[in-house]
Order: structure tokens, then C-alpha cells, then sequence
């Protein structure tokens, strides 16, 4: 018996790309990827280029997975999977030096890093061994976009009241400064990203209260 084929954009499929960026979010509900959300995202720019590389490492690494899955041993698959990211990071980090260098300068070793992002092997290992390649490029692009939207909101944050800028241009009106305004250099520092990140943990779990865990007694 012939079975219908499932469409491309299905309410199945589509939950892949929308989970991640609320319900499941791998930063502010799994805590995954904290590290890269604490150290880049002083500025906008490298923030967003941030959150770009790694929606294109996770969902193309994603879709190798799952065309190699049944051809990969179980027993060297994680050489397997370091391999395929490390060589798609690679193409990351010389695309960057060619068309961003000074972006690319700013993110220093943390491009590099992104092989070691425990969320781009957490969805290899759970989604992407066991599925089709098309729901898992659309649980790669939906994982790294909801890790993207995190950092590019930290991002203008920390720029806007550190520095008083948005993408590098001044917003703060100089009239602010002549009062007594002054940029909060905390903001500056990774410690502020660690509290906006909870601010923005608290603000969606009031306004999505099933996350919220029952409270043992």
C-alpha cells in the first residue's frame, strides 16, 4: 500500500522550526550554548554574523548527518560529526577573513569554537542520526535561529547601553551626554550578558507560563 508523502511544510515540520525559538529554546530553556552568548555579543554586528555561521554550520551539518546516517559506525560517528562541522567552520572562518575581516577579527577564536558548540552536536545526536534530511536541516535552522535570536537581542542590549550605539552608529542624542547621561561600562563587561540573558529567561517564562517548573518540596 502506497503511503502519502508528508508535505515539505506540514504542522509537523513546521514545529521544528517554532519550538526552538520559544518552548525549546536551546539557551534560555536547555541552558546550552551560554559560553558564545557571554563573550561575543558586546556589539550587534558580531552578534547577528555569530548567529548567521551558526544557523549554516547547524543545518547543513545536520543534513550531511542524516545522508551519512545509515553509512556511519556507530562507534566513530562522533569523529564522524566533529568532522563534518569542523570542515564547515573552516569554510565559515575563510569566508569571513575574505568579505568581513574586521568581524571576523572581532569574533577571534569564538568562530572557531563553534565546533565545540554543544548544540550543534546535541541536534546531530538526537535529530539528525535518526531522521530525513529534510526535518533535519529545518531542526537545524530552527535550533541555531532560536540560539541567533538570543544572542542578537543580548547584542543590542549590551550595545545600545554600553557603548550608546546600534550596528556602530551613535542613537543616544548627544543633548543625553550634555545632561550628565553616561554609557554604563557594565554593560560592557560578560557579566551583564549573563543577567540579560536571565532578564530575558524571566520576561518568557511570565509570558509562557508551562515553562515554568513545579516547585519540589
Amino acid at each position: 500500500m502506497s503511503q502519502d508523502k508528508e508535505p515539505l511544510f506540514s504542522a509537523k515540520n513546521m514545529r521544528l522550526l517554532k519550538e526552538p525559538l520559544d518552548d525549546s529554546n536551546p539557551i534560555t530553556v536547555q541552558v546550552l550554548g551560554i559560553c558564545s552568548a557571554l563573550a561575543i555579543t558586546v556589539k550587534l554586528e558580531p552578534s547577528l554574523v555569530m548567529a548567521l555561521s551558526v544557523i549554516f554550520v547547524m543545518a547543513v551539518s545536520n543534513v550531511v548527518v542524516s545522508l551519512l546516517r545509515a553509512k556511519i559506525p556507530p562507534r566513530i560517528r562522533i569523529i564522524v560529526q566533529l568532522t563534518v562541522i569542523a570542515s564547515l567552520v573552516i569554510l565559515v572562518d575563510e569566508f569571513l577573513a575574505a568579505f568581513a575581516y574586521e568581524v571576523s577579527q572581532q569574533l577571534s577564536v569564538f568562530v572557531g569554537l563553534i565546533i565545540t558548540n554543544c548544540i550543534i552536536m546535541g541536534r546531530l545526536e538526537a535529530f539528525a542520526l535518526g531522521n530525513k534530511p529534510w526535518p533535519a536541516f529545518l531542526d537545524g535552522v530552527g535550533n541555531a535561529a532560536g540560539y541567533g535570536v538570543i544572542l542578537v537581542i543580548v547584542g543590542f542590549v549590551r550595545e545600545l547601553f554600553g557603548s550608546g550605539t546600534i550596528w556602530g552608529y551613535q542613537v543616544i542624542p548627544e543633548t543625553f551626554y550634555s545632561v550628565g547621561y553616561e554609557n554604563n561600562g557594565l554593560f560592557i563587561l560578560p557579566p551583564m550578558a549573563l543577567i540579560t540573558v536571565g532578564i530575558i529567561i524571566w520576561v518568557q517564562r511570565y509570558r509562557n507560563r508551562k515553562l515554568i517548573e513545579e516547585r519540589q518540596i
